[in-house]
């Protein structure tokens, strides 16, 4: 089946990467070279967003203990550390990630768990095999859309429910330029502080261009009915926080 090219998340970032096809691979070389960083990244940006707003989004979308649990793009496994403390089991999470180095960060943090190198858009895991699929703050990275959705409506088992977690931009010219001066200016001089690292800065600055190039929220809403999943949803947090739901039929 043919990608609807309604359904790419943003157009080609050039200078970052100059064709569709050189993307991925351009993410995994950043994100690689990014991973020892980003625990500090992620704890201490991004609005304080850790543990305790996966946490409760996760249990707002509908997972309970016991439920087995895939978590795509899982980078250092924040989001499915998360998940593994509402299911009471480490060994009901599979991490999914392209990148080898954020693999290998998340893999230290949750050893019991199941780690497997893959992007979104070409999952190794059976046909329904999980209660609940996760994505935190990476819908940006897919190829499409709609074969990513469509890829978690295959693996979901049916009544299966799924949660996509992302920063978009807010209503409101003031809210806008404060989002703006946030992850445009000020993330990749603290990231820089904090780490030290160029290539963690660059991941900072290339980010603030995936969220400013991000497809309307409504898209992304068209692109999980168009997937076959039911209740397509979104929840709003704090004007930023995007939560996406729906379940498989």
């Amino acid at each position: 089946m043919d990608s609807d090219p309604r359904f790419k998340p943003h157009e080609v970032l050039a200078p970052h990467y100059s064709a569709p096809e050189d993307k991925q691979p351009f993410l995994r070389r950043v994100f690689d070279e990014s991973a020892p960083h980003y625990e500090r990244i992620a704890s201490w940006g991004f609005f304080g967003t850790g543990n305790w707003y996966r946490r409760w989004a996760l249990q707002r979308a509908g997972l309970k203990p016991g439920m087995a649990v895939v978590d795509v793009a899982a980078g250092t496994g924040i989001t499915a550390r998360a998940a593994a403390a509402i299911v009471g089991a480490p060994g009901l999470i599979t991490c999914i990630e392209p990148s080898l180095g954020m693999l290998r960060e998340s893999e230290r943090q949750l050893p019991e768990a199941q780690h497997l190198q893959a992007g979104a858009d070409a999952l190794p895991l059976p046909d329904a095999g999980c209660d609940f699929l996760s994505m935190g703050f990476a819908l940006r990275h897919v190829e499409n859309l709609e074969t990513a959705f469509r890829e978690f409506r295959r693996v979901l088992k049916p009544g299966g429910r799924l949660l996509i977690m992302d920063i978009t931009k807010p209503d409101g010219r003031v809210a806008n330029a404060v989002v703006k001066f946030y992850f445009r200016d000020f993330m990749p001089r603290f990231t820089r502080l904090i780490t030290g690292s160029r290539e963690a800065t660059y991941l900072m600055e290339y980010y603030w261009e995936t969220l400013d190039h991000m497809v309307d929220p409504t898209r992304v809403l068209e692109a999980l009915a168009a997937a076959g999943l039911d209740e397509p949803r979104r929840h709003v947090e704090a004007g930023i926080f995007s939560e996406y739901t729906a379940r498989r039929p």
